[in-house]
C-alpha cells in the first residue's frame, strides 16, 4: 500500500485519496468488462462502497484514521469497512429491512420499518418471543448489534430493570437505522471444541455455482449429435462409390434422402450450438455436407470439390470403417462408453442435494457419508457406485467439522492465517465461560463470535480498535461474570493448546494479527495479561511502538540473554531492559517508550525521514528484539512442540529452502525474501533452546542438505547458514559477509538485498 499515503507536515503517513481512487478505478473496470456476471455484480458493489468512502473523505463526514470514523455514529456501532480499513460511512447493521424482518412486520400488521419492529420487541409479547428464542438457542447473531435486544430481554427477566434501561437509552436513538434483534434461523450451539473452516451451505453454494465444462459439453455434443450425423452423410456418399471413386451419379431416392438430411442439419445446428466443428470448411463433415448441397441444388461437382470429397470419404473409412460394419460399431461403442461417464456437473448436482439435507450454518460432521459413492436413483445419468473426483470433494472437505488439531492434521487448515479464522469459535466459549447463567453464556459467546467478524479500522496515533466491552449491552452484563480458578485454568489450557498448534503446524510463520488478538483475549481470561505484539504495516508505521513491545522484549531478554539468538542478531538485552520506561498517550491510545523506539531506529541505521523500506527495517528490529511472541509463548505460556526444538528447527529450515526455491525468475522477490527471513528467525530461536550438541548436528545436517539443493537455493541460503555456524562456534557474524563469516539474514533493507536474484540486462 505504498501509494495510498501522503506525507503531512509532521512527516508521518496519513490516509489520502490516491489509494481510494485506485480501488474505485479497479472496481469500475471489473464491473464494466469482466466476462462473469456474478463477478461484475460484486465489483459493482465494491465500487459503490469505494465511492461512498471517497464522498465521505471529500465532504469531511468521514475521519479516516479515527476509531470513530463516521461523524454521526457512536464508537460501538459496527461500521461498514472496505479493504485497507477504510470506513464507507454506512453501518453494517443498517441498510434495507431484511426478509425475516419484513415477514415479521406483515405478521404483526405494522410498517416494515426498523423503529416499528424495535417497539414490538419491547412489548410484553415481543419480550416473551425474544426470551423463548434465547432459551431455545436457535438464533444467529451475525453482527454484535443483533445481541442488544436479547440482552435487554435477559436483563428484564433477571430483574435488572436499570441495566435494561441503560442499554435502551444508548441504542434507542438508532432504532430507526440499525437492526438490534437476532435471526431466528440458527441451530443450538454444539461442542465449542468442534470448528469448521466453511459451512455446509458454503460448500453447497460453491458446487452450485460450478457451470458445465464447455469443452466437455462440446465433446459430448460432437459424439452424440454430429458424429452420428456424419456417419449418415458418409453412408449416403458410399452408395455412389464406383471402383473406389466417389461420384455424383445419384437417383431420385438418393436426392430425396439427401434433401431430408440437409433439412435435419439446419434443425440440429439451431438446437446444438456447443460444438462448432461442423461449421469449419476443412472438416470432413462440412465437406460431405457441402457436396450434398451442391448435388441437391443441381450443380455438378467441380474438380476441387470432388478431390476434397474423395479425401474425406477415404479418410473416414480408413479411420473407422464403413458405417454399419463391425469395425465402425466398435469405434462408436468406445466413444459411447466414454460419454456415458457422468460429468463433473452431474456429480456436483448430487453433492448439492446431499449438502442441502445438512444443517446449513454448521460444518460437516460425517464427511464419509457425504462423499460416499453415488447411490442408485440419485441421478438418472449417473450409475450407482460412481466416486466423486477431487475437484468436487475439495470444497466439501473444506467444510469438515472437527477439532482444530483434526483440521490441521487433515490439512484443511493449511496456514496460520486460516488457523486464525477458526480460533474465535474456540475463544468465544472460553471468554463466555465466566457467565454463570447458561442462556447468557450462550448469548455472550455468540456476541463474541460476531464481534470478531468486525473488520479492523485504519487507525492513527496508536489508537486501539474498539473493544468488546465498549458495547453498551456487553458492558451491562459484565456484573454477571464471575471468573474463578476453573475458568482461568481452562483459559490457560486453551491458550497453551492454541500456541502449540501454531508452532507445531506452522513453525516458520509469523503469528497473524487475528490469532495474536485471540491469544491476548485468552491470556486475559487466564488472569495473565501478557504482552502480545502485532505485525505492523510498514506503509502506515508512525515511528513508535506500543508498550506491549517493551513487555515482550523484557520476556525475551529473560529467556534469550547470552544465547545463540542474542549473539546472532547482536542484541544487548541489558540495553533493551534499560529502554523499558513508557509514556501514556491518552485513554484510547497505547502507551509508548521513546527509548525503545530510538533503540530500534539505531539498530536499523534509520536516518530519519519517511520511506516504506526504512520503516520496514525499524519494524523488523522490534520483531527481532521481541521474537514476535515466540518468547512469550515459550516462557510465559509454557508452549512446547510435540516433538522437540531441533525437529521444529528442521521444519523451519525446510520452509526456508522451499521459499528460496521461488526466488529464481521472481520479478518481485522482496516479499519472498521477507518470508525467508521470518522462517530463519524462527529457526535461530528454536536452535537457541537446544543443547549445543544438537545445534552442531543440525548445522552439519543443513549444510549437507544445501549441497543437494539447486544452485540458486544454495546461493540464497549458504551465506546465512555460514553466518549462523560462525556465531555458533563462538564468533560474531559480520553483517556484510566479509572474511568468509557469512551473513546475518534480515528481510528488510533500503538497498538492494543481497539475496535478490540479479536481473540480466540484454
Amino acid at each position: 500500500m505504498s501509494d495510498e499515503k501522503r506525507l503531512t507536515n509532521d512527516d508521518r503517513p496519513s490516509a489520502g485519496t490516491d489509494y481510494v481512487l485506485g480501488e474505485l478505478a479497479r472496481a469500475f473496470a471489473t464491473a464494466a468488462a469482466h466476462e462473469d456476471a456474478a463477478t461484475r455484480r460484486r465489483a459493482d458493489e465494491r465500487g459503490r462502497r469505494w465511492a461512498a468512502v471517497l464522498r465521505g473523505m471529500l465532504s469531511g463526514t468521514l475521519r479516516i484514521g479515527s476509531r470513530t470514523p463516521v461523524a454521526d455514529l457512536p464508537v460501538w456501532v459496527t461500521p461498514e469497512v472496505v479493504r485497507g480499513g477504510f470506513a464507507t460511512g454506512g453501518a453494517a447493521a443498517g441498510g434495507a429491512v431484511q426478509p425475516d424482518e419484513g415477514a415479521l412486520a406483515r405478521r404483526l400488521g405494522v410498517p416494515a420499518e426498523r423503529r416499528a419492529l424495535f417497539a414490538h420487541h419491547l412489548t410484553e409479547r415481543g419480550l416473551a418471543e425474544l426470551t423463548a428464542l434465547l432459551d431455545s438457542g436457535a438464533y444467529r447473531v451475525a453482527l454484535p448489534e443483533h445481541a442488544a435486544l436479547p440482552v435487554v430481554a435477559w436483563l428484564l427477566r433477571a430483574g435488572d430493570r436499570d441495566g435494561a434501561l441503560a442499554v435502551l437509552e444508548e441504542i434507542g436513538p438508532y432504532a430507526d437505522r440499525l437492526r438490534f434483534s437476532p435471526f431466528a434461523d440458527g441451530t443450538p450451539d454444539g461442542d465449542p471444541e468442534v470448528v469448521w473452516r466453511e459451512t455446509a451451505a458454503d460448500a453447497r453454494e460453491t458446487l452450485a455455482r460450478r457451470p458445465p465444462n464447455p469443452r466437455v459439453e462440446a465433446q459430448r455434443e460432437a459424439l452424440t449429435v454430429w458424429n452420428p450425423f456424419a456417419d449418415e452423410l458418409l453412408a449416403l456418399w458410399c452408395e455412389t462409390v464406383v471402383d473406389g471413386v466417389v461420384t455424383d451419379e445419384v437417383d431420385d431416392d438418393w436426392l430425396r434422402r439427401a434433401s431430408a438430411l440437409l433439412h435435419r442439419y439446419e434443425r440440429l445446428a439451431a438446437a446444438h450450438t456447443r460444438c462448432g466443428k461442423h461449421r469449419r470448411p476443412k472438416e470432413n463433415l462440412a465437406i460431405l455436407r457441402a457436396a450434398v448441397q451442391e448435388v441437391v441444388t443441381g450443380r455438378a461437382l467441380g474438380p476441387r470439390t470432388r478431390g476434397l470429397l474423395q479425401h474425406a470419404v477415404d479418410a473416414m473409412l480408413r479411420r473407422r470403417g464403413l458405417p454399419g460394419s463391425a469395425e465402425h460399431a466398435a469405434v462408436r461403442a468406445g466413444q459411447a462408453a466414454a460419454i456415458a461417464r457422468p460429468t463433473h456437473h452431474q456429480l456436483a448436482r448430487i453433492l448439492v442435494r446431499r449438502l442441502a439435507a445438512l444443517p446449513p450454518r454448521q460444518g460437516i460432521a460425517d464427511l464419509p457419508a457425504v462423499l460416499a459413492p453415488t447411490l442408485a436413483g440419485e441421478d438418472d445419468g449417473v450409475p450407482a457406485g460412481t466416486a466423486f473426483p477431487d475437484p468436487l470433494t475439495a470444497p466439501v472437505r473444506r467444510a469438515l467439522a472437527g477439532t482444530v488439531g483434526d483440521l490441521v492434521a487433515a490439512r484443511i487448515v493449511a496456514s496460520a492465517e486460516v488457523l486464525a479464522t477458526l480460533v474465535p469459535q474456540i475463544a468465544a466459549a472460553t471468554a463466555a465461560a465466566p457467565y454463570r447463567d447458561d442462556t447468557l453464556r450462550r448469548l455472550m459467546a455468540a456476541t463474541y463470535r460476531a464481534f470478531r467478524n468486525r473488520r479492523s479500522l485504519l487507525l492513527r496515533d496508536l489508537e486501539r480498535q474498539v473493544q468488546l466491552d465498549e458495547l453498551p449491552w456487553v458492558r451491562a452484563v459484565r456484573v454477571y461474570r464471575a471468573a474463578d480458578d476453573d475458568t482461568r485454568g481452562e483459559a490457560h489450557a486453551t491458550l497453551r493448546r492454541l500456541g502449540e498448534l501454531a508452532i507445531d503446524g506452522f513453525p516458520a510463520t509469523l503469528l497473524p494479527n487475528p490469532l495474536v488478538r485471540e491469544l491476548a483475549t485468552l491470556s486475559r481470561e487466564a488472569g495473565a495479561n501478557l504482552p502480545w505484539v502485532s505485525e505492523l504495516a510498514a506503509d502506515i508505521f508512525e515511528g513508535t511502538f506500543s508498550a506491549t513491545f517493551v513487555g515482550a522484549a523484557e520476556i525475551a531478554a529473560d529467556l534469550l540473554r547470552g544465547t545463540l539468538y542474542s549473539r546472532y542478531y547482536d542484541i544487548d538485552y541489558d540495553l533493551v531492559r534499560a529502554a523499558g520506561s513508557t509514556v501514556e498517550r491518552g485513554p484510547h491510545a497505547a502507551a509508548t517508550s521513546p527509548a525503545f523506539d530510538a533503540l530500534c531506529r539505531d539498530r536499523a541505521g534509520a536516518r530519519g525521514g519517511y520511506s516504506v523500506a526504512a520503516n520496514g527495517t525499524v519494524i523488523e528490529q522490534a520483531q527481532i528484539i521481541t521474537t514476535h511472541n515466540l518468547a512469550t509463548l515459550v516462557a510465559r505460556v509454557a508452549v512446547r512442540p510435540s516433538s522437540d526444538w531441533s525437529t521444529t528447527a528442521d521444519r523451519a529450515f525446510a520452509v526456508a529452502g522451499t521459499l528460496a526455491g521461488r526466488l529464481r525468475g521472481n520479478p518481485r522477490p522482496l516479499g519472498t525474501i521477507k518470508d525467508i527471513a521470518y522462517a530463519w528467525r524462527h529457526l535461530v530461536f528454536y536452535l537457541s533452546l537446544c543443547e549445543p550438541a544438537d545445534v552442531t548436528t543440525r548445522l552439519a545436517h543443513w549444510s549437507r542438505d544445501l549441497d543437494n539443493r539447486p544452485g540458486h537455493v544454495r546461493a540464497a541460503l549458504a551465506p546465512a547458514l555460514a553466518g549462523l555456524a560462525h556465531v555458533a562456534a563462538g564468533n560474531t557474524v559480520a553483517p556484510d559477509g566479509t572474511a568468509g563469516t557469512g551473513r546475518r539474514l534480515l528481510g528488510w533493507t533500503t538497498d538492494r538485498h543481497w539475496m535478490a536474484p540479479r536481473v540480466e540486462r540484454r
